[in-house]
C-alpha cells in the first residue's frame, strides 16, 4: 500500500491484457497503458491497424479458452459459452478480411 491508501504497483510476469510473456513494466492503475505489451498498446489506438490487432488479441483469447476446455468433463453451458466465443471471434476476424469500400485491401 502507498501512503494515500492505493495499492502499490506490482511487476507482472507478462502483458496484463493478452498474457504475452515478457516484462512490460509495473502495472499502475493511474496509467492506462502500464503493464501492456507493445501490441496491446498499439491495439488501443483508434486506427485500422489498432482495431485489427485488438480483434486478433480477443479472438486469440477466445480460442485459447476453447482449446483448454476438457471435452470429457465440460458441461453443456460451458461448451455453449466457448463455442459462442469462438464463433464471435471468427466472425470478427472475417469482418476484418471483408473488403472496405474506398480502400484497396
Amino acid at each position: 500500500m502507498t501512503a494515500v491508501g492505493h495499492a502499490a504497483p506490482a511487476p507482472a510476469p507478462g502483458c496484463v491484457l493478452c498474457a504475452a510473456p515478457g516484462t512490460f513494466g509495473l502495472r499502475d492503475l493511474a496509467e492506462p497503458r502500464s503493464g501492456l505489451c507493445p501490441a496491446c498498446v498499439a491495439a488501443g489506438k483508434p486506427t485500422r491497424d489498432g482495431l485489427e490487432q485488438a480483434v486478433v488479441i480477443v479472438a486469440g483469447q477466445a480460442l485459447a479458452g476453447a482449446e483448454s476446455l476438457d471435452l470429457a468433463t465440460a458441461g453443456p453451458e460451458e461448451l455453449a459459452y466457448h463455442l459462442g466465443a469462438v464463433k464471435r471471434g471468427l466472425r470478427s476476424v472475417l469482418q476484418l478480411l471483408a473488403p472496405v469500400e474506398g480502400e484497396g485491401r
